[in-house]
């Protein structure tokens, strides 16, 4: 029977219930406890950490170390609520580069579970080992060790039932528990690391560079599709791995963001990571990376979650603006800096010539981090007009262009090299240094519109251009209202339409490098498009879907036959354009088939 509140009195809790409460935030699971473990032992400058676990960590958490370890005298105090070597005043809170300076992880574990401490102090005559259970008394006697500290968490759980009835099945716990041992090893590739569970090796790294680490931890499979970044900007560095669209995933399970060494789940870097994909990515999937922001720590406050995976950022807009921007070129950067075979390449900073002062004064202003496009276009300038006078012609009456190259010897070698044929008017051949490169002419020539499109509309409104006879569509009475509600919007994207009738709809004019295409399926999809949003914000929100949209109806379709001249002009221009790797709903717009690969269907020199 409840107490009346009238008569209930305030009274301090027991020790052992304070931190059984704050167990509740700080070890939600085994994995929770397995974090607190490793992150001491880097703390304490662990070269080589080795982990058992028993049960998913449920019955045994063992973590093995070579770290400076602790004394005597330090062993109660490591257990003890609020004690830590960390900190020491509120400067070095606001400015903390430890893993662990709250010290409440280890008194809340041990509140929960069977701990055992063995450590053996550098310069220390020999080890000592402490032992607790709950609130039972602390035992520290001498014990054998050869150097480091060893963390023996048993039980988890054991004097508090409710709590454990919580936990999920062996496998999912261990799950959990492998997933943080993953984002540590990843976070530390100068650490050596081992993983044994009932019994069996799961993990055993070497120390090595992050390359390597990466290989061991996401699988040869991440890397063909990986661009490495390598971006600074004043105070802001950006390093690490960002997957093409081509290796996305179907949930966040590759995602990993550090910052300064620390693996968190930050809302404000995943949007901007995810916002840099948004032209490359279907909305259903999921982008792939490995990326590590550093930083000045005063700028990151990392006291906002017990479990420190949530940090907030003093200048929360600049942190966003760059990373959106340093993942966004290196997605972004042009074949025409790359060789067909080169799967990662850094794009350098893109920041040369701003001085830390200016980027200072300037954080929150994304435009400082724009790359001109004409710097990555020069390097095919020669063939850049040619290419886009070409491909404006695709689908109109082609003028008898010339060849890319005169001779079979090719002086100039491009990234996908020259044209050879087509297949089922969808694909164009071509051949490379590398072997064979096939290109979806549709899915290709869609990017190449959608930036140009991105482009002329950021320098006004796209050129236009008029028809001699105006289109006539029969619409419907929503199409109609749509289209005269949107008619400013219209003639921002390029088109000059007008009612005529009470179901007839005239368009004058077109964006001029779609004029080839099929006006009347690109009008009512953009009218389709155009009736979801208010008038009033319609271009500026929805801009790139609504460019998107153009492209795609605009882009050369299947069956349409190329010349050679077209073809190698819509190669030339893939290597000029940005983000050419892929269409933007995320498919590839070329494929590279190297001549080992041929040989091998061939059975050549086998």
């Amino acid at each position: 029977m409840n107490t009346p509140r009238s008569e209930q009195k305030i009274r301090p809790l027991p020790d052992l219930l304070i931190s059984q409460i704050a167990a509740g935030e700080v070890v939600e699971r085994p994995a929770s406890v397995l974090k607190e473990l490793l992150e001491n032992s880097l703390d304490a400058g662990a070269t080589k950490i080795d982990v058992t676990l028993e049960e998913g960590g449920v019955r045994l958490m063992r973590v093995t170390d070579n770290g400076f370890g602790m004394s005597a005298d330090d062993l109660p105090l490591a257990l003890s609520r609020h004690a830590t070597s960390k900190i020491a005043s509120l400067e070095d809170l606001e400015r903390v580069g430890s893993y662990g300076f709250r010290g409440e992880a280890l008194a809340s574990i041990t509140a929960v579970a069977r701990v055992t401490v063995t450590s053996r102090q550098i310069g220390a005559a020999h080890a000592w080992r402490l032992q607790r259970s709950g609130d039972e008394g602390d035992t520290v006697q001498p014990a054998a060790l050869s150097a480091g500290t060893v963390m023996e968490v048993a039980d988890l759980y054991f004097n508090t039932p409710a709590r454990r009835k919580f936990l999920k099945t062996e496998s999912t716990e261990f799950a959990h528990c492998d997933e943080v041992f993953r984002r540590m090893a990843l976070a530390r590739p100068d650490v050596a690391f081992s993983l044994m569970h009932q019994g069996r090796e799961k993990w055993r790294l070497a120390s090595a560079d992050f390359s390597r680490r990466a290989k061991e931890i996401i699988g040869e499979d991440f890397f063909p599709h990986a661009r490495a970044i390598e971006v600074t900007a004043g105070p802001l560095r950006l390093s690490g791995l960002a997957a093409m669209p081509a290796y996305s995933r179907s949930g966040r399970d590759e995602q990993y963001f550090f910052v300064n060494g620390r693996f968190v789940r930050d809302k404000l870097l995943m949007h901007a990571a995810r916002q840099a994909y948004e032209d490359i990515l279907h909305g259903a999937r999921h982008p792939a990376y490995v990326l590590f922001l550093e930083m000045d720590p005063a700028g990151v406050d990392v006291n906002v979650h017990p479990a420190k995976t949530e940090v907030r950022f003093r200048e929360a807009r600049g942190i966003h603006q760059f990373v959106f921007h340093a993942v966004q070129r290196t997605l972004a950067t042009p074949l025409s800096g790359v060789g067909a075979g080169d799967t990662l390449h850094s794009i350098g900073n893109g920041f040369e010539g701003l001085p830390a002062a200016s980027y200072a004064s300037s954080y929150p202003n994304a435009s400082m981090y724009q790359t001109p496009l004409g710097m990555r276009e020069a390097a095919v300038q020669p063939y850049f007009d040619f290419a886009r006078a070409a491909l404006t012609a695709i689908d109109g009456a082609a003028p008898n262009l010339p060849l890319a190259h005169e001779s079979t010897e090719h002086p100039i070698e491009h990234p996908l090299g020259y044209a050879i044929a087509q297949l089922r008017g969808i694909y164009v051949l071509a051949e490379n240094v590398h072997g064979l490169v096939l290109v979806d002419m549709h899915a290709a020539h869609e990017r190449i519109l959608y930036e140009q499109l991105k482009t002329s509309l950021d320098a006004g409104s796209p050129a236009m251009q008029t028809l001699l006879v105006p289109i006539i569509l029969s619409v419907s009475t929503h199409e109609l209202a749509t289209a005269t509600e949107h008619m400013e919007a219209l003639h921002t994207l390029g088109f000059t339409v007008a009612s005529i009738g009470p179901r007839e709809l005239a368009v004058r004019a077109v964006p001029a490098m779609l004029s080839g295409g099929d006006i009347v399926a690109l009008v009512r999809a953009l009218l389709q498009d155009l009736a979801e949003q208010p008038a009033s914000r319609v271009v500026e929100a929805q801009r790139n879907a609504l460019l998107s949209t153009m492209a795609c109806h605009g882009a050369v379709r299947a069956n349409r036959h190329l010349t050679l001249p077209e073809m190698n002009a819509l190669l030339r221009q893939m290597e000029a354009t940005e983000r050419a790797d892929q269409c933007n709903h995320g498919r590839p717009t070329w494929v590279q088939l190297p001549m080992a690969e041929l040989d091998k269907l061939f059975m050549r020199g086998q």
